[in-house]
């Protein structure tokens, strides 16, 4: 070897060690994941204390959030239909069937607004539930805007007023 060229080549002096912080974006990420995934665990196994598997809430919780994400798919009087008959059902297993089973027309709504953990205005804003599942089919879809609030009140009747949000 030529000894110009060894002379030449050495080691690199001076060069710090990689430090392991600050983290790299891939490591943030990461964190970010993990701590997400850990509330969506604590959320899951809370609601699941709240409302155990079976519970006639549990059951009423479910669809009356598959009611919410479905009703701008579904004709109007189908959603006010399932939502009548879930509020029926509702107000059966909070006040038993001897109290709310044979109410119906505006009766019923005066009686949902006398039971109504947060006072919601049924006789105001309940005649949809009245009107719209014999309406004829094609009911405009402005319905489903009167309806949103219905179900939205519903969820306080699950609740009893608890408060708890809903998607």
């Amino acid at each position: 070897m030529n000894p110009d060229m060894v002379t030449r080549l050495r080691d690199i002096q001076g060069l710090d060690e990689i430090s392991w912080w600050p983290l790299a974006p891939g490591w943030w990420l990461l964190v970010l994941l993990v701590i997400l995934l850990l509330f969506a665990l604590v959320s899951v196994v809370r609601n699941q204390r709240r409302y155990p598997a079976g519970s006639w809430r549990r059951n009423a919780w479910k669809q009356l959030r598959t009611l919410k994400r479905q009703a701008d798919r579904m004709p109007t009087q189908q959603i006010a239909e399932e939502l009548s008959e879930l509020l029926r059902r509702i107000a059966i297993a909070r006040l038993g069937r001897a109290r709310a089973a044979g109410l119906s027309g505006e009766p019923w709504l005066n009686w949902l607004q006398q039971h109504d953990p947060a006072g919601f205005a049924w006789t105001r804003f309940g005649k949809p539930l009245l009107t719209l599942p014999y309406a004829p089919p094609g009911t405009s879809q402005d319905s489903i805007e009167q309806l949103l609030p219905l179900i939205d009140a519903a969820f306080v009747w699950v609740d009893r007023g608890a408060g708890r949000k809903h998607a």
